[in-house]
């Protein structure tokens, strides 16, 4: 099968980059990612694991992928798949502008932007993510941009997914 690319874009920013999916090590999240694209939703900076910008989106796959390529690590311009039930993100904690109804699935598709960082939640633990991508260009201004939304707010800006 051929690569296969996605473009991860901060849309109000109008930066992008564009990234490899890892269909090798992770075919099952490659292919309901894929399948489910284009994607876009407001854009969240993490409190927890450091440098990592994500959106949350409701189920798409019509089976949640296992725990393919898992990390708690991840590099920068990885790509992470996170499925959350609905009571792990309702507390008043995570900062959410919208409601996360306990009960449901909540998808989190992350960019990791730069070094050292750690899933580790004070509230779960652990929350190893799957990578199912790895930016192969435009990383730098990405990260710039991803620094000016951690420094300058989120607030009115989205993350979204495309085939490339």
């Amino acid at each position: 099968m051929a690569d296969r690319f996605v473009t991860v874009s901060l849309d109000k920013r109008d930066v992008h980059c564009t990234a490899r999916l890892l269909t090798d090590r992770a075919p099952l999240t490659c292919a309901a990612v894929w399948d489910a694209l284009p994607l876009a939703g407001d854009v969240y900076h993490a409190k927890y694991a450091r440098n990592e910008i994500y959106a949350l989106f409701p189920p798409f796959a019509s089976t949640e992928p296992p725990l393919e390529n898992p990390t708690v690590t991840p590099i920068p311009g990885d790509l992470c798949y996170f499925s959350f039930a609905g009571t792990e993100l309702a507390t008043p904690a995570y900062g959410y502008d919208r409601e996360v109804r306990p009960g449901g699935t909540v998808v989190d598709l992350a960019l990791f932007y730069e070094r050292n960082n750690l899933l580790l939640n004070g509230d779960v633990g652990w929350v190893p993510g799957i990578v199912w991508g790895q930016v192969v260009e435009g990383l730098q201004l990405m990260a710039e941009a991803c620094n000016d939304l951690w420094r300058t707010g989120a607030a009115g800006e989205a993350l979204s997914f495309r085939r490339a």
